[in-house]
């Protein structure tokens, strides 16, 4: 069954809207998937969610950087391959990277049909999902006011295992996600590759996000001195695709690998 079975089985997906828009345009596309710049997350207007849906993902301190609203979290979320997913197992606490990508209001990631993490994770435990962008080093006449310019999203919930009819179509969006066409130009899944792989998801109920683009906060007397102060943008950069040596001669580069964008 298509991915689109999905899209229709649940709403449509902003996500789905923007990869297939990236087909033509090489970017994403407006809305929620828009490639916000850290200056225009700061100052989006919407008029979903502007305060924190819970009193744990209220920001206290510095909480003028704290973003509830949803296309900021959304495009924070959407902007990453890896998140972060923290847990208990028998009282230990664990922090696993993964990869992850949304659709609608639930983050999905998956993994290994025999890992321990998600074989605890699908009986429904409180998990800690976070997403972080690090966007600039900003640099201060005084020391104790270096900073660091980021995108953040921490979110709350408990993580459910996903019916099969759901794994299936779900995973085929994540691999269009990586590159739009990849689904369709690559082998599928057998049977057995389909059951050694488990996919959980999480609802984004409880969701915050944290937005820092600005310059050093500085002290009158420091304002005063000779020393620079300052900031410096970091992104990632694209390299050419390199073939695998054991390819056979004659295969060419396909148009989703020449395309590909990383989110930003």
């Amino acid at each position: 069954m298509a991915a689109q079975s999905l899209l229709r089985a649940i709403g449509p997906p902003d996500f789905s809207k923007a990869v297939l828009r990236r087909r033509t345009e090489q970017s994403y596309g407006a809305a929620s998937f828009r490639t916000w710049s850290p200056a225009e997350m700061t100052s989006i207007v919407t008029s979903k969610t502007t305060d924190a849906p819970s009193e744990r993902t209220r920001l206290k301190r510095y909480n003028w950087l704290a973003k509830y609203d949803r296309d900021t979290i959304n495009g924070i979320i959407d902007a990453g391959i890896i998140c972060q997913v923290g847990y208990v197992i028998d009282g230990s606490p664990y922090v696993t990277p993964t990869n992850h990508w949304r659709i609608d209001d639930f983050v999905y990631w998956h993994g290994s049909s025999a890992s321990r993490m998600l074989k605890a994770q699908q009986e429904c435990i409180p998990v800690c999902f976070t997403v972080t962008h690090l966007d600039g080093i900003v640099f201060s006449r005084a020391a104790f006011n270096h900073n660091v310019n980021f995108r953040s999203v921490m979110a709350f919930g408990k993580a459910e295992l996903c019916a099969d009819e759901v794994k299936r179509q779900a995973l085929q969006v994540f691999v269009d996600r990586l590159a739009p066409g990849l689904w369709e130009y690559a082998r599928k899944p057998t049977d057995q590759e389909w059951k050694a792989t488990k996919l959980i998801r999480m609802k984004l109920d409880e969701v915050s996000a944290k937005v820092s683009d600005g310059l050093p906060d500085e002290d009158a007397d420091d304002l005063a001195s000779n020393l620079w102060a300052g900031s410096v943008g970091l992104r990632l950069v694209l390299q050419p695709p390199v073939p695998d040596p054991k390819l056979r001669e004659g295969i060419e580069v396909p148009a989703f690998v020449k395309q590909f964008l990383y989110p930003k």
